[in-house]
């Protein structure tokens, strides 16, 4: 059984920064992608960035330049660091993990960009 454990959100000021985590438990036989996207109320899910296995990342274009993804293999973990926050970054952040042929998802984190 696959299970994704968020943490790291909370409230920051614009520019500010946070690291978002999560953690896989669980077999990690056929994964290729972990990633993370977000959702603001009354808006479809967003992808924000990818990493795949091999390490090769994507991001959306809104966040390139001040968003990062990385993995730490050791502890199946998926990072996001986030810095120049935005007010339009609000949003809760969801972590994702696609195998071969399953998809799984985190419980998300909130992320609010206020001064």
């Amino acid at each position: 059984q696959v299970q994704l454990v968020e943490s790291g959100g909370g409230l920051v000021q614009p520019g500010g920064s946070l690291r978002l985590s999560c953690t896989l438990s669980g077999s990690i036989s056929r994964l290729l992608v972990m990633g993370w996207y977000r959702q603001e109320p009354g808006k479809q899910r967003e992808l924000v960035a990818t990493i795949t296995v091999g390490g090769t990342t994507n991001y959306a274009e809104s966040v390139k330049g001040r968003f990062t993804i990385s993995r730490e293999n050791g502890k199946n973990t998926v990072y996001l660091e986030m810095n120049s926050l935005k007010s339009e970054d609000t949003a809760v952040y969801y972590c994702n993990a696609r195998f071969f042929p399953a998809v799984y998802w985190g419980q998300g984190t909130q992320v609010t960009v206020s001064s």
